[in-house]
């Protein structure tokens, strides 16, 4: 199945999804950092999809989902995830979450480790502050004519000046992916992320675990993947040299690491 297709999710809004590569391989659902689609990960499908049955979604406000109004919660879009996986079928899954995606997979480790085999935790901390830093950005969001500098402002905390400067594809496919972000979706998951607070509870995750960090990351810094990788028994830490996004920076590795974890005995 390629194309997206949508559930309806408790509180009556749509969330879009797809599927990449063979039904009869282990499920691995990724999930996206916050403006940012299911595309964010169109680069590493190809690779993926050889080895797992790939399921991708947008979160809401985003991309081809639902754009609720007001304020989201991290509890909200993690039952996103459960409702998802309920109305496919899906038992469990190998679960893959990037930023706000790792916020997500914390959430769902801690409270439906019944549902995730192995739990991948990239470029992501369980808390980030001050709450007043993410209502101006709300405000900000809300108040902007359209989204050009808010685009800027992302491009430029997630990915390298060189690389920006050198402006290859992906970055134009990633700033374009920007503008197109509802402005409304972007403050409902501030919102999410400013009021989450997982510091004491991630402790609580059982589930095998792999933290990734970006030893260059200014939003999720390399210590906030550290904090999370010391706090669940048993998880594992790699520290790669990137910003935000390492499955673009260092994709190759970013595979490596992400296939060799999920397929261990």
């Amino acid at each position: 199945m390629n194309d997206l297709s949508y559930f309806t999710a408790g509180d009556g809004h749509r969330i879009a999804y797809r599927f990449d590569g063979d039904a009869d391989k282990p499920i691995l659902m990724l999930s996206n950092s916050i403006a940012s689609t299911l595309h964010m990960w169109d680069e590493q499908i190809e690779a993926l999809s050889q080895q797992f049955h790939v399921l991708r979604y947008d979160l809401r406000g985003h991309g081809a989902s639902s754009v609720p109004a007001g304020a989201y919660s991290l509890d909200r879009l993690g039952r996103d995830v459960i409702e998802l996986l309920d109305a496919l079928g899906i038992e469990r899954v190998h679960f893959l979450g990037l930023s706000l995606g790792g916020f997500i997979g914390q959430w769902l480790g801690i409270h439906a480790p019944e549902r995730i085999d192995r739990l991948i935790l990239a470029n992501t901390s369980s808390h980030l502050g001050p709450a007043d830093q993410f209502d101006a950005r709300i405000s900000e969001t809300l108040q902007a004519t359209d989204m050009t500098r808010i685009a800027e402002m992302f491009l430029r905390n997630w990915f390298p000046t060189p690389m920006l400067e050198a402006s290859p594809p992906v970055i134009e496919r990633f700033r374009a992916m920007l503008l197109t972000i509802d402005r409304h979706g972007l403050a409902g998951a501030y919102a999410a992320v400013r009021d989450a607070d997982l510091r004491r509870s991630v402790a609580l995750v059982t589930r095998p675990t792999l933290v990734l960090a970006g030893r260059d990351d200014t939003v999720t810094l390399a210590s906030h993947g550290e904090a999370i990788a010391a706090a669940i028994v048993g998880a594992k830490l790699l520290t790669l040299p990137v910003v935000h996004m390492p499955n673009i920076e260092r994709s190759d590795e970013f595979l490596r690491a992400t296939s060799e974890f999920l397929l261990a005995a």
